[in-house]
């Protein structure tokens, strides 16, 4: 896959069959998107093109409000990366991209840079300033300049329409099974290890203490978390906690995992933990006996899960 970074890049595409969109998550379906743009770019001997954003839309667009995503860009390049896409496209998105209609980002990239042969828009697509564009003017644009569009229908799980909107929802009401279904895989966070205050090693339950270095990175709820660890390319069980920690008094969002038979100094290294199943809420005991206690219960419970 070769990632340009702006659209002004020297970008040289053999029939490109093009798709564009915001993509947060990767769910399953823009999975259908990405399958039927590989699907007809090798029908037709065309290369698969896709036009993402940097950073997300609504960072940009509601910059007082507090935005979640799911993906990181890094992220996001990885799953269209395993998706096997020619051409991965990051736009800058700014205050002036925002401002740019839809009439002026069809001539501009869709024609005049990438010579589109056909378009693949999943259901319901807006685009351009004000999402003022839809599949009616690429369809009139698409007879004027040459070029097909095909819309995809909404993807549904369990009669649920698949929406990175609901994905979040999900994950933010610590519905960690149906946010993985809805992704197609289970949803995960990268972040550094960094040092902590002792208290897991002191108690049997030794942690890693995870610095979430992008701030709009969204986390599930406080509460604890049946978890697989990737490291160094092997995969680990374990649980991961996440809160403030009420047992010792703390005030500050401390997230923490506790990786089973591992015994490996990983400081100022990173770690993937991808979410499998929520357990429990956090809880304030009244002392680290009754504490660790809990914690071997918890260990159990992961087991039978994992």
């Amino acid at each position: 896959m070769k990632i340009y970074k702006n659209i002004e890049q020297n970008i040289n595409t053999r029939n490109a069959v093009v798709t564009v969109g915001t993509f947060d998550g990767v769910h399953i379906g823009h999975q259908v998107i990405i399958s039927r743009l590989n699907e007809i770019a090798k029908e037709i001997g065309g290369e698969s093109v896709v036009i993402t954003f940097t950073p997300h839309p609504q960072i940009v667009l509601r910059p007082d409000e507090n935005i979640f995503i799911l993906n990181t860009e890094e992220e996001k390049i990885k799953l269209l990366n395993f998706y096997k896409i020619d051409h991965l496209i990051i736009m800058p998105f700014t205050p002036e991209f925002a401002a740019v209609s839809y009439i002026d980002f069809i001539k501009d990239v869709i024609i005049e840079k990438l010579h589109a042969k056909k378009l693949v828009i999943g259901h319901d697509h807006h685009f351009g300033k004000n999402r003022e564009g839809m599949l009616l003017h690429l369809l009139e644009y698409g007879k004027k300049f040459n070029f097909e569009v095909e819309e995809i229908k909404v993807q549904k799980i369990n009669e649920i329409a698949v929406s990175s909107t609901k994905i979040r929802k999900a994950l933010t009401d610590g519905d960690i099974k149906t946010a993985n279904n809805l992704l197609g895989y289970n949803y995960s966070i990268k972040a550094k290890v960094v040092h902590g205050n002792g208290i897991g090693q002191n108690i049997g339950f030794p942690t890693a203490n995870m610095e979430i270095e992008n701030e709009h990175k969204l986390l599930p709820p406080f509460g604890v978390y049946a978890v697989e660890v990737e490291f160094e390319n092997k995969i680990y069980r374990g649980m991961l906690s996440t809160g403030v920690r009420p047992t010792i008094n703390g005030t500050k969002r401390v997230t923490e995992v506790n990786i089973f038979n591992f015994d490996k100094n990983i400081y100022s290294k990173y770690l993937n933990v991808s979410f499998v199943e929520r357990l429990r809420d956090e809880i304030k005991f009244k002392g680290l006996d009754e504490l660790k206690k809990q914690l071997t219960e918890d260990k159990k419970n992961v087991l039978k899960i994992l």
